[in-house]
C-alpha cells in the first residue's frame, strides 16, 4: 500500500536526504498495473534485506517529492545510501532491482551461491 494521497503522509525531500543507511524509495500508484506487477517480486527481495528501509510514496501530478526526483514513469525506485542517490530505475526488471540493492547494501547474505 502506498502512503496517503495528501502531502501530510509524504516525507519531505529534506527528510529523505537525511536518512541513514540503505533506503529504497518507491514511487507509484495503487491502481498502476506496472506497480502491481513489481510489488510481489520487490517484496520477496526486500524480505531477505531487513537492513534496507523501504518507503512507498503515492505519486502523481504536482507531487513535490516525486518531482524532486524527476519521476515520470511508475514504478520508479530510488536507491539511496545515507541520503545520497546511488541509482534510480523506472519500470525496472527484477535483476536491475537486485543489482541496485547490492549497490546500496552489499551482496545479499541470504542468497544462494550461483
Amino acid at each position: 500500500m502506498f502512503a496517503t494521497e495528501d502531502d501530510a503522509g509524504e516525507p519531505t525531500r529534506d527528510e529523505i536526504d537525511r536518512l541513514d543507511g540503505p533506503v529504497v524509495l518507491e514511487f507509484g500508484a495503487s491502481w498502476c498495473p506496472h506497480c502491481r506487477a513489481l510489488a510481489p517480486q520487490l517484496a520477496r527481495l526486500l524480505k531477505d534485506r531487513p537492513d534496507v528501509r523501504h518507503i512507498k510514496v503515492e505519486d502523481g501530478p504536482g507531487r513535490r517529492l516525486g518531482r524532486s526526483f524527476r519521476v515520470k514513469l511508475w514504478p520508479n525506485l530510488v536507491f539511496l545510501n545515507d541520503g545520497q542517490v546511488a541509482r534510480q530505475l523506472a519500470r525496472p526488471d527484477i535483476s536491475e532491482v537486485r543489482d541496485a540493492l547490492a549497490l546500496i547494501a552489499g551482496p545479499n547474505p541470504r542468497s544462494e551461491s550461483p
